[in-house]
């Protein structure tokens, strides 16, 4: 089987590394806090002291981390996983971020003698724990055909979006959506609490309607229950929107209702909702009704 890196072990990171092992993948791993390898390695990883000693020998080195800067630290300079990357080798960035970057990491992974792809995911916590993640992936379609066996563990669904940058682009249309969908729920709940609606038959009515997405389903019966235990970060969903948002102006589309949906974000951040999960906008919406008790 082929040897396994992975680099990043968060709420995300976690998920994936649990079911690379499960499928029986020699697996190394890196993470910025070592503590967080502990659990990983008492199931049988290996744990590498920087992320170029994870792709040393690694056939496929995948990273998930927060944010651009994130993913440039872990990649490049003398300790980056490029400078361990061996010729032939798939790097698979599965972070949300930007295209510009991506295409640029792409480029540097080719110099080292490696194949790319770009390979964000949908879903959070949840999803990757239980292998149900699709993956929007850009890149090669014969380098994606060679590395199914390593996604098929992880996921419902592999989705080749196109060349590199293409996955990371999906993944920002797709989440610049989700985080509209949201705020305008919290809005939805918060407007039908003001005018003295029952909330339980409101979002009865809106799940089971036409606004009925999935995610108004999970997302509106976490705000109903106040229950913000992270699935996703509210100040990751922020960023996801702002690189949404600087990615479409560059091809000369204005995300107005992003620039409202980042306006509560950073309502909620500033409020100190930045750590939960990002279901928690609801609670800066204004003329949200305080919880009870």
């Amino acid at each position: 089987m082929k040897n396994i890196a992975f680099l990043g072990l968060g709420l995300m990171g976690t998920g994936m590394t649990g079911r690379l092992l499960a499928a029986g993948f020699p697996l190394t791993v890196w993470n910025r806090n070592p503590e967080r390898a502990e659990p990983v390695r008492q199931r049988g990883a290996k744990v590498a002291s920087t992320p170029r000693e994870a792709a040393s020998g690694a056939d496929v080195v995948i990273c998930m981390v927060a944010d651009d800067e994130a993913s440039r630290s872990v990649w490049t300079g003398p300790d980056g996983a490029l400078e361990g990357l061996q010729d032939g080798s798939v790097a698979i960035e599965c972070s949300t971020l930007s295209p510009e970057w991506v295409v640029d990491l792409g480029a540097r992974a080719a110099e080292r003698g490696g194949e790319f792809l770009d390979a964000p995911v949908t879903g959070s916590k949840p999803q990757a724990a239980s292998g149900e993640m699709v993956f929007l992936v850009g890149g090669d379609a014969d380098v994606l055909d060679s590395v199914r066996d390593v996604l098929r563990p992880m996921s419902r669904d592999v989705v080749h979006m196109g060349p590199a940058g293409s996955g990371a682009r999906m993944k920002l249309v797709n989440n610049f959506q989700s985080a509209v969908q949201a705020v305008a729920l919290g809005e939805a709940l918060a407007f039908s609490e003001r005018c003295g609606l029952d909330p339980v038959a409101a979002l009865h009515v809106l799940v089971n309607g036409a606004p009925g997405s999935p995610l108004v389903k999970t997302v509106g019966a976490r705000m109903m229950a106040r229950d913000y235990a992270v699935n996703f970060f509210l100040r990751l969903m922020r960023k996801d929107v702002r690189y949404a948002s600087e990615e479409a102006r560059r091809h000369g589309v204005e995300l107005r209702t992003a620039a409202a949906a980042l306006g509560a974000f950073d309502r909620a951040i500033e409020d100190g909702w930045g750590d939960s999960d990002f279901a928690s906008v609801a609670e800066s919406i204004a003329g949200r009704l305080p919880a009870a008790g």
